[in-house]
This record gives C-alpha cells, sequence and structure tokens, in this order.
C-alpha cells in the first residue's frame, strides 16, 4: 500500500512502511546524531552488564561447569533473531524497534502487543540490572573502605533488603543523564563501554594464570536439561543488541549503520561472555559461585595466588558495566514509548521534546517508575519476566521478515538475512524452545502483563489510534 491509498482501518491494519519513514524526515522528529562506532558502543553497553556479573551466579546452580554451553546456547538463538533485526532496521530505519516493525508487517495490535512486551523488556530489565549494581557497590565499599551499608536500605528485596537505595540513585541519575542530550549520553556510555570490555579482557588473563582444570568435574551435573535450563536464564545476558534498532531517528546513517552494530555488538558480547564463563568455572567451584551476587569477584578471590586488589577492580568494572547498560536500556524503552505516543496509543504529552530534541519529560518520569520497581521487586523475579518478554519480541521480529518478504518484497533492504524462511523460521523455534524453559510462574506474571496491555489498549489507544482516526502523522513537539 502506498502512502498516498485511504488508510486502513481496524485492530488488523498496518502502517505503511513509506509513512513510518515519512514520519521522521520533517524536521519535527528526533536529531540524527550517533555513528557506527557509537551504535555498537551502545549494543555492547546494553547486552554486557548483569547478565554476565550477576546472573553466572543463579545459572551455575542449575548448568554446573556446562554453563559454558549454557551461553553458546543462548548466543546461538540471538544470532538469528540478530539476522533479521538486521534486515527489518536497514529497511525500516524508524524508532521503535519491534513495535515499528510489527506495526508494518502484521498491523496496529500486534504493533500495540509488541509494544507493550518491550515496555516490560527494555523497562523492567532496567529495574533488573540496577538491582544488580548494589550487590557489586556493597562488595566494593566493604573490601577498599570497610563500609558495610544495612541489607536494609542496600540489598536486594527477597534477600534481606526493604528498598535497594542505591539502585534508586543509579536510575534516577543515568535518567538526568539522558534527559540531557543523546550526543552526551552516547559519548559517555562509549567510554563506559571501552572500559568495562578492558575489565573483562583483564579478568580472563589474570583467571587464566590460576585456572584449575578441577572445577570443570562434573562437568554438566543436572545433564543437558540443566543447561538448557540455565541457557533459558543466562538469555538475559544477552538482552540489549535489539536495543541499537531503537535509535533508527537518530543514527546517522540507519540503513548501512543498524545492521553492522547489531550483529556486531552481539558477536563480540557472546565470544567475551564464552571466554569469561569459561575463566570464572575455572577459577572457583560450583558451590562457590552458586547463588552469588557478585560471582565474577568471588572467583577471582577464590583463585590461587590472586590478590583481592583484583576482585576489587573487577568490582568496580562492574559497577560502570551495569551503569551503562541502564543507560542504554532506559534510552532504548523511552524511545519506544516515545513512537507509540506519536502513533496516538499513549497520551500525547509523552512526545514533547525539550530544546535538545530529547523527550526530558518521558526519559525522567519513566526513570521514576522503573526505580520505584528496582527499589522493591527481587532480582530474580524481574530477570525471569524479562527473559520470556524479550524471546516473544524475538519472535515475532523472526516472522516479521518472512511475513514482509512476502507481503513487499520490492522494499529495499541494505541488509538481507540469507536463506528466508529457513533461517528466520529457525530463530522464530528456537525462541520457542527457550520460552518453553520458563517456569508457570514466570508465564502467569507474563500473561497478567500482556492481559493489562490489551485492557489498555481496548479503552485508550484503540480510540486514540491515529491510523484508526485517518490522522496525519504527528512528530514531537518542543516545550
Amino acid at each position: 500500500m502506498s502512502a498516498a491509498d485511504p488508510p486502513q482501518r481496524g485492530p488488523w491494519a498496518r502502517k505503511p512502511v513509506e509513512q513510518l519513514v515519512a514520519e521522521t524526515e520533517d524536521g519535527g522528529g528526533l536529531k540524527r546524531a550517533v555513528g557506527a562506532l557509537d551504535l555498537t558502543a551502545l549494543g555492547i553497553g546494553a547486552i554486557i552488564g548483569t547478565g554476565i556479573f550477576v546472573i553466572i551466579g543463579e545459572a551455575i546452580e542449575l548448568s554446573g561447569p556446562a554453563i559454558i554451553l549454557s551461553f553458546l546456547l543462548a548466543g546461538i538463538t540471538c544470532v538469528f533473531s540478530a539476522l533479521s533485526y538486521s534486515e527489518l532496521a536497514s529497511s525500516i530505519p524508524v524508532a521503535g524497534s519491534a513495535y515499528t516493525y510489527g506495526y508494518a508487517t502484521l498491523g496496529e495490535l500486534a504493533a500495540w502487543i509488541l509494544g507493550w512486551d518491550l515496555i516490560l523488556e527494555y523497562g523492567v530489565s532496567v529495574a533488573a540490572v540496577a538491582v544488580g549494581w548494589g550487590g557489586y557497590l556493597q562488595d566494593l565499599l566493604a573490601s577498599v573502605f570497610g563500609l558495610e551499608l544495612p541489607d536494609s536500605i542496600a540489598g536486594p528485596p527477597g534477600d534481606g533488603g526493604t528498598v535497594n537505595l542505591p539502585a534508586v540513585a543509579l536510575v534516577l541519575g543515568v535518567a538526568s543523564l539522558l534527559a540531557y542530550g543523546v550526543k552526551e549520553s552516547a559519548r559517555a556510555n562509549t567510554v563506559m563501554v571501552i572500559f568495562k570490555v578492558s575489565i573483562l579482557v583483564a579478568f580472563v588473563v589474570v583467571g587464566l594464570l590460576s585456572f584449575d582444570g578441577g572445577n570443570l568435574e562434573p562437568f554438566a551435573p543436572d545433564g543437558f536439561g540443566g543447561i538448557e535450563s540455565a541457557a533459558a536464564v543466562i538469555f538475559f545476558a544477552y538482552i540489549g543488541f535489539d536495543a541499537v534498532s531503537t535509535t533508527g531517528e537518530e543514527a546517522n546513517k540507519p540503513s548501512r549503520d543498524l545492521p553492522i552494530a547489531i550483529i556486531g555488538s552481539l558477536v563480540i558480547a557472546t565470544v567475551l561472555y564464552i571466554l569469561v564463563a569459561l575463566t570464572a568455572v575455572g577459577l572457583a567451584s560450583q558451590k562457590e559461585l552458586a547463588g552469588s551476587d557478585a560471582p565474577l569477584t568471588d572467583a577471582l578471590r577464590a583463585g590461587s595466588g590472586i590478590g583481592s586488589w583484583a576482585g576489587d577492580l573487577l568490582s568496580l568494572g562492574a559497577l560502570v558495566a551495569i551503569t551503562s547498560v541502564v543507560l542504554t536500556v532506559l534510552y532504548g524503552a523511552t524511545r519506544i514509548i516515545f513512537t507509540m505516543a506519536r502513533d496516538g496509543l499513549f497520551p500525547r504529552s509523552f512526545t514533547k521534546l525539550n530544546q535538545r530534541r530529547v523527550p526530558a519529560r518521558l526519559t525522567l518520569g519513566l526513570g521514576g517508575f522503573v526505580a520505584l520497581i528496582a527499589a522493591f521487586v527481587p532480582l530474580s523475579a524481574i530477570a525471569e519476566l524479562v527473559s520470556i518478554g524479550t524471546l516473544f519480541a524475538f519472535l515475532v521480529v523472526n516472522l516479521g521478515v518472512i511475513l514482509l518478504r512476502r507481503t513487499q518484497p520490492e522494499l529495499p533492504r541494505r541488509f538481507r538475512v540469507p536463506l528466508v524462511p529457513l533461517l528466520p523460521g529457525i530463530g522464530a523455534a528456537l525462541c520457542v524452545y527457550l520460552m518453553l524453559q520458563q517456569p508457570l510462574v514466570t508465564w502467569g506474571r507474563f500473561g497478567l502483563w500482556m492481559l493489562a496491555g490489551l485492557l489498555v489498549y481496548l479503552f485508550y489507544g484503540r480510540t486514540h489510534s491515529r491510523l484508526q482516526r485517518g490522522q496525519a502523522p504527528r512528530t514531537g513537539s518542543y516545550r
């Protein structure tokens, strides 16, 4: 359908790709200010954080030393989805990620479901990584300064804490930086990414000097079932590369740079994850790492001949790493909500931009909401819920590539997934496979979240949708 055709109606109405792109090119939208290097750093910044620094302590209880294979399984699942994201990002270089792709391929209702799901993935995952930040802060303060914050104000709820004030401070601080400007935020993130990758490389180099092969036995105490269960938990560690796709309107050359950043950041993170996991299990036994709030620091301190300074440096690296994750993922959440509000599915006030063409009001408001979640919700409950939400988004993106190839074969594609529909089909199947590994309670929470989203759409989004009303696109406005 071309932009000149009459608008579609109903919950399955699709928004033409031409219209999606046109909405970003009239000078009233977000500012293009981010290049390929910053985008790749954005992807790495979003991926490498709580997943490798914290979640590994929970996952190794399920897999044992075979956690290496769990990382590999989760990474392979993401590769197929990364290819699909890259094709859609190069074809539809607009903010909104899977929400926007769903609008173009599956229709408004499916787009809303995806957008609501992405709010879960991005918004709630910020709370999860912020909770993990507090554990490393506690460890660093105790080791370097001999200070211990009371668990009641610094520990995660469910682990002896009542309110996690460090997590609240982190989220609000990052939200303030994002509200100031996207270019400044991207530069700060690039510096943090370089630092945290350097720390992880140093962890591998130092750790291999004290590697104990005996810690690898028994390799898979619970068999393949333990490996796949851990992979479902570890999948949380890969969440983030899709955040690159939310920058479609702020990338300098989106059709070229987005695929490079999406695939590049995922490959770099996967290789680093496997090396770090191998080093960790070679330094410490499964018993020593299981359930740890700071597993990599504990692994270094367990390794013979490694001084406490290495653990302290690792804790500092974890703090920087998790900070950059909060920055990049919170950024992605605001851009998704901004795009949905521009389409009329959320209140118009969410599209207000400041003089730097940044949705500052939305950013600060969402930051406050996420800070409340981080203050009072346990990490494990958040991580499982985010993982299933992300897998659902990846599933739809893989299916979207197949559908868009059939419905709009003439659409320009700077990047094309090879062997369609085979590779996207494998990606979709792997997403379903890992979703089925989640516990029933997680499915129940996910179902309640999606039900709440459907009610919001029925009572607000459906009646305010600009597509349903046949109204012209609305870009961001200035305060």
